[in-house]
């Protein structure tokens, strides 16, 4: 007999849930039988996974613009009557060295990375406050504990909103919300293929040493991703929070 995570009929909005990582975590969820609403920019690919992992709904919305997030909101909570469940997600901000970066990169990476975390959770809170068993997991990388070469404004603003989460775990305990971080590295989505298209090499020759690189041998499967985050959203996980999990496949070589 399975393992109850308790998730059947809660309410959950997850974001940038079109591919990836974010799809991952709304078909797990969703998949447990919560109630999922996803987020994408793209209307067209937003719909076809709705529909492709029995979404409860869906909304095409730029989390990098504020007037998007807020007309987001709304939409979920018509649609699902509450919310148990936020999975913060945004594309990732362009690859690029510090000193190839333009400027003003810094702040459209702002917007999308770490001010999008903040509105979504200012606009869920209220709602996450009644559910008595609120979730927030920001979908973050390994990076913001052993920086990544390539990408400086990844590994700064990721950093941001763990630092966030830190902050929100110890404010909203008392309301019994849990917050957390799941840190990917090496799971094979098209984020991966891009910073791999960025390092100047071939592509697949690149992938390939990237995967042999892994104590695993291996890339991670999203699927592995998106069990880790319906886990950290279930009841049992309700003595956990302040947490950065890494799915990584023992990438990490910290010892924290």
């Amino acid at each position: 007999m399975g393992v109850d995570l308790g998730l059947d009929g809660r309410q959950a909005l997850v974001t940038a849930a079109s591919k990836g990582l974010g799809r991952a975590c709304a078909e797990a969820l969703s998949a447990e039988g919560a109630k999922v609403f996803i987020s994408s920019r793209d209307a067209t690919a937003i719909e076809s996974t709705g529909k492709a992992i029995s979404a409860a709904g869906w909304q095409a919305a730029d989390v990098s613009k504020a007037v998007d997030l807020e007309a987001l909101v709304k939409a979920a909570l018509a649609n699902l009557g509450g919310l148990d469940i936020l999975v913060v997600n945004a594309g990732g901000p362009p690859p690029g060295t510090f000193q190839t970066t333009p400027l003003e990169s810094w702040d459209v990476a702002f917007e999308l990375t770490l001010m999008s975390a903040v509105r979504l959770v200012h606009a869920s809170l209220p709602y996450l406050k009644r559910s008595g068993q609120g979730r927030i997991v920001f979908i973050t990388s390994i990076s913001v504990r052993q920086p990544i070469p390539n990408i400086a404004l990844s590994n700064s603003l990721r950093a941001a909103v763990t630092g966030l989460a830190k902050t929100l775990s110890h404010e909203l305990a008392p309301d019994a919300i849990t917050v957390n971080c799941l840190a990917p590295d090496k799971i094979l989505t098209d984020r991966i293929r891009q910073i791999a298209a960025a390092s100047g090499l071939n592509v697949e020759e690149h992938l390939k040493r990237m995967a042999a690189g892994s104590p695993m041998g291996r890339f991670g499967d999203p699927s592995e991703f998106g069990a880790a985050c319906a886990f950290l959203c279930s009841r049992q996980a309700g003595y956990i929070t302040g947490q950065t999990l890494g799915i990584d496949g023992g990438d990490l070589v910290g010892v924290h």
